[in-house]
C-alpha cells in the first residue's frame, strides 16, 4: 500500500497535535513552550503559522513559518543614514515588504524543521513548498501579497536541502556568518579558558573586568523582569534601533513571556549600578548547546565599563561551567565576538520573488539591500 504523505497548517499552539513535542525534542525552537512566546508576544509585524509534515496518520516533521509586514517597522534601522539607506527603504517599502519565512527570522540557525527517521528530507521539502504555495494564497486572499519567499539558514554541509529540485528557481545567499564558539573539553571553568588565551587577549578579559567594578551582575526571576519592564525595553530598543537593519521590533513583554513560557531553560540576567538596571543579556539552554538572545544596555555605561564585552566574557563563563558544547553568539558583532574565540560558519538560505521578472535580478538586488559588514577575523588563543 502506498504511504501518503501530506503537510497541515495551525495558526496557534492549541491546535497543535499531542504528539508535536516528542519531535521538538532536539531544538527547543521547536517546542510548544517557545511557540506560544511566539502566540502571545510575536512582533507586531509578524504571523506565525506551524506546520506537521505526516506520514500517513503519523506526524513525521514539524515547521515554523513567519509573515513579517515590512512596512509596519517604524525604523529598518537608524545608524546608517545615507542616500543608500533611503533607496534600500523605498525599494524595500515598495517591492518586498511582505516577506514569508520559512524558519525562524528572529534567530541565526537551521531553526526551521524537524523530520523524524520516517520522514526523508527530500520528501519533507517537498511538503514544506506545498504549505508555502498554500500559505501564500491564504494571505493573498487577506489582501497581503507575498512578494518574497525565503528559507533560512542551512549550514553548506547539508547537500539534500541544498540540492532540491525545489529550490532550482530559488537564489541562494549567503549572508553574515553564524558565531559559534566551541568549547574545549579541557576546559572546566573560566580559568581554564583565561589560561588558554594569548597574552594580548588575556590582558584585553583582564581590563574589561576591571572596567566593571561597582556592577552588580544578577539572574532575574519571572517577577523581577516583570517589575523592570519598561527599563528592559528601552535598553533593548536602544540597542535594536542602533542595528543597521531592522525587520522587526520585539513586542514589551517579550522577555516576561520568555521567562514565564521557557522557565529554568530562559536566563536573564540583570546589570545593576547602584540598584539602576543599566543592561541586560539572555540565554536559551537547548540540549547540550547555549543560544545567546537579545540583550540591551544604554550606551553611556556600555562606553565606559566595555559591557557588552563583558556580558561575552559572562555567557562564555557560565557555558563553561555548566559544560555546554557550544554557544551561538549569532551574526552580529563579528569583530569582538571573534576577540573572544568564536568562529565564523557560513549558513545560506533561499530566496524568491513572486515576480518572475524581478527574481530574474534576485541576487544583485539582494547584494544591494544587504548591508555590507566588513570585519577582520581574530584569534585569541595561544
Amino acid at each position: 500500500m502506498k504511504q501518503s504523505y501530506h503537510y497541515k497548517i495551525y495558526s496557534s499552539v492549541a491546535e497543535l497535535p499531542e504528539s508535536w513535542d516528542t519531535l521538538s525534542v532536539s531544538n527547543i525552537f521547536l517546542s510548544g513552550d517557545y511557540l506560544k512566546v511566539m502566540d502571545n508576544s510575536a512582533p507586531k509585524n509578524m504571523i506565525c503559522h506551524y506546520i506537521g509534515l505526516f506520514k500517513d496518520d503519523e506526524l513525521t516533521g514539524i515547521a515554523l513559518s513567519q509573515f513579517l509586514d515590512l512596512n509596519l517597522v517604524s525604523s529598518f534601522g537608524e545608524r546608517d543614514t545615507c542616500i543608500k539607506t533611503s533607496v534600500r527603504n523605498f525599494v524595500f517599502r515598495n517591492f518586498t515588504s511582505h516577506v514569508l519565512f520559512v524558519g525562524n527570522n528572529m534567530l541565526t540557525g537551521q531553526n526551521a524543521y524537524i523530520f523524524s527517521e520516517n520522514l526523508p528530507a527530500k520528501e519533507g521539502i517537498s511538503l514544506l513548498h506545498k504549505a508555502v504555495k498554500e500559505l501564500q494564497t491564504n494571505f493573498k486572499k487577506q489582501g497581503k501579497k507575498i512578494h518574497l519567499t525565503t528559507f533560512k539558514d542551512f549550514f553548506t554541509d547539508e547537500k539534500v536541502v541544498l540540492e532540491a529540485s525545489e529550490f532550482h528557481s530559488f537564489y541562494k545567499f549567503s549572508t553574515q556568518p553564524n558565531m559559534i564558539f566551541p568549547i574545549a573539553e579541557n576546559w572546566k571553568s573560566e580559568d581554564d579558558y583565561v589560561a588558554a588565551l594569548s597574552k594580548k587577549y588575556r590582558d584585553q578579559y583582564k581590563r574589561a573586568h576591571k572596567k566593571l567594578d561597582g556592577i552588580e551582575k544578577r539572574k532575574m526571576p519571572l517577577a523581577e523582569i516583570e517589575q523592570h519592564n519598561a527599563t528592559i525595553h528601552n535598553l533593548y530598543m536602544n540597542v535594536a534601533r542602533n542595528a543597521p537593519f531592522n525587520t522587526f521590533f520585539l513586542a514589551e513583554n517579550h522577555f516576561y513571556e520568555l521567562k514565564k513560557q521557557l522557565g529554568h531553560n530562559f536566563l536573564f540576567y540583570g546589570y545593576f549600578l547602584e540598584d539602576k538596571l543599566i543592561g541586560f543579556n539572555t540565554l536559551i539552554k537547548n540540549g547540550a548547546t547555549i543560544d545567546t538572545y537579545f540583550l540591551g544596555y544604554d550606551d553611556e555605561h556600555q562606553r565606559e565599563m566595555m559591557v557588552y564585552l563583558n556580558m561575552l566574557y559572562d555567557m562564555i563563563k557560565y557555558s563553561i561551567k555548566k559544560q555546554y558544547k557550544e554557544i551561538i553568539f549569532a551574526r552580529t558583532a563579528l569583530e569582538i565576538k571573534s576577540s573572544v574565540g568564536a568562529k565564523p560558519h557560513e549558513m545560506v538560505g533561499f530566496i524568491q520573488h513572486s515576480n518572475p521578472l524581478i527574481n530574474r535580478f534576485a541576487g544583485k538586488i539582494f547584494k544591494s539591500l544587504e548591508p555590507e559588514t566588513v570585519w577582520q577575523e581574530r584569534n585569541p588563543f595561544k
